[in-house]
């Protein structure tokens, strides 16, 4: 059973980041011959089993006034379910953790988000199994009590979906979501220092309205900083492919960031700030750069020319593509399966990229 979060369709048909990786984790264990379950939004598309208690994802259902309930029954009866499975994949977070206490069904919960002091309190009392999505992520985590920490699978994608190009046109690219630890201020900062047209191609949440009407709204002049609202995903890979470079001046410990894989699965450039797991998708003077502050950023943009665009797509074929993150969430569901047979929790190590893995027992585990 693959559990995904019911606010967003899996695919997602604008942002949804997990929903993404959901739906390409499904897609290609279908592929490979698994039989797969998908607890989602019935208005879900997939070549797995949907399975659904709500028929539309709650992020298009403005009509509800409290869209909380909705969210507990689809991880209630998704959960209630679960016998018929050899093993849930959680990514629909806390949820789904605090009640796996009730079934029986070995259980690996996936951390797409970061672990706050509010809902560490779930994770020390969690008996599953969880992995990180980057080195960065487990970094970021603070010592927990709960859980078989099962090293990391990074996210992965279906690159023959992302147009490859070679020639790019002029425009440097903000795309995902539009929030000051995305940092869209600084994307803004670095283009108007470059007198470059920077095209903003991003989501706006709720909780981050003021940050857009405060900060952003006023600097968007719709010529050289343009604005263009959420796009979907054809447009998205239009963009993608014909960028100069993607500028992602992130603010945080970010424990991904899909919005850099996608683009240079396109031959596009990577420009980021070195933080979260920017150094483990980005390489320094092969894909892109890693900078520090908007000063680098804007130095690194007058050395996009050196970078080649087939090693950035080559770069993403060899460590985010949707079968290399198969290939390790099987191997995580394997050695699961085999610790649940025995009753026993043995240290289990996930594919990596550039550096060893993480594990419980071994020197690099920041928290015994």
């Amino acid at each position: 059973m693959q559990l995904a979060p019911l606010w967003e369709t899996v695919p997602p048909p604008r942002y949804g980041g997990t929903e993404a990786v959901v739906s390409v984790l499904c897609e290609e264990l279908v592929r490979q011959g698994h039989e797969v379950t998908l607890c989602a939004s019935g208005d879900s598309i997939t070549s797995a089993e949907l399975s659904s208690v709500y028929p539309r994802s709650l992020r298009t259902a403005d009509d509800l006034r409290d869209r909380q309930p909705y969210d507990w029954m689809h991880i209630a009866l998704s959960l209630r379910a679960a016998d018929s499975f050899d093993i849930v994949h959680n990514h629909a977070g806390e949820l789904a953790v605090a009640m796996s206490h009730l079934v029986d069904v070995p259980m690996l919960s996936t951390m797409h988000c970061l672990i706050t002091p509010d809902t560490q309190f779930i994770w020390d009392r969690y008996s599953g199994w969880y992995n990180t999505i980057s080195h960065a992520g487990r970094r970021a985590m603070p010592p927990v009590r709960g859980g078989t920490y099962c090293g990391v699978v990074y996210n992965g994608i279906d690159v023959e979906s992302f147009p490859y190009e070679e020639q790019k046109e002029d425009y440097l690219l903000f795309l995902g979501c539009l929030a000051p630890e995305k940092g869209t201020h600084l994307a803004i900062e670095a283009a108007r220092c470059l007198g470059k047209r920077l095209i903003i191609a991003a989501k706006v949440d709720r909780a981050d309205r003021q940050y857009f009407h405060d900060i952003v709204e006023p600097l968007i002049d719709g010529d050289l900083i343009q604005f263009v609202g959420e796009i979907d995903a054809a447009l998205k890979r239009k963009l993608y492919a014909r960028a100069y470079c993607l500028l992602v001046p992130i603010c945080w410990e970010e424990p991904f960031g899909l919005v850099m894989v996608e683009a240079m699965a396109c031959g596009t450039p990577v420009i980021a700030f070195a933080r979260g797991a920017a150094t483990e998708l980005v390489v320094d003077g092969e894909t892109g750069f890693l900078v520090h502050d908007v000063d680098g950023m804007v130095r690194a943009v007058y050395r996009v020319d050196r970078i080649d665009p087939q090693r950035c797509r080559r770069h993403v074929e060899e460590n985010f593509s949707a079968q290399r993150m198969t290939e390790g969430y099987l191997a995580v569901y394997e050695r699961i399966l085999e610790e649940a047979a025995v009753g026993e929790r043995l240290t289990v190590v996930a594919p990596g990229l550039r550096s060893p893995p993480l594990c419980l027992t071994g020197p690099e585990t920041p928290h015994p």
